[in-house]
């Protein structure tokens, strides 16, 4: 499968995006998604991450009830909604897939890594 990510773009402290993961190749219904980011100078961490039939969602303390992570097998796309933006939240984020479909993993074990969107925000 190859992965796709858009969404990103420069936003004021407070608003919204709205990223997208879509996938070609295969259909991403049996595949479990991830999204993670890395900061200037920093390691990419962790942000969400949804299992194949999105039945299980997970989030990093620092974004959670902030972003959503969502899965749309008809569009084929994962999406994660970003609202309350803060200077913080600048960085690439990248979306990952698992091929079995599971829940939380290590990063290590994801398959499949999609080129970075860049995601800025101003104070």
């Amino acid at each position: 499968v190859q992965l796709q990510a858009s969404g990103g773009g420069l936003v004021q402290a407070g608003g919204s995006l709205r990223l997208s993961c879509a996938a070609s190749r295969r259909t991403l219904s049996r595949y479990a998604v991830g999204w993670f980011r890395q900061a200037p100078g920093k390691e990419r961490e962790f942000v969400a991450h949804i299992n194949w039939n999105g039945g299980s969602t997970y989030y990093a303390d620092s974004v959670k009830g902030r972003f959503t992570i969502s899965k749309d097998n008809a569009e084929n796309t994962v999406y994660l909604q970003m609202n309350s933006l803060k200077p913080k939240d600048t960085a690439v984020y990248y979306c990952a897939a698992d091929q079995w479909g599971r829940s939380l993993i290590p990063e290590s074990e994801y398959d499949y890594w999609g080129q970075g969107t860049l995601v800025t925000v101003s104070s």
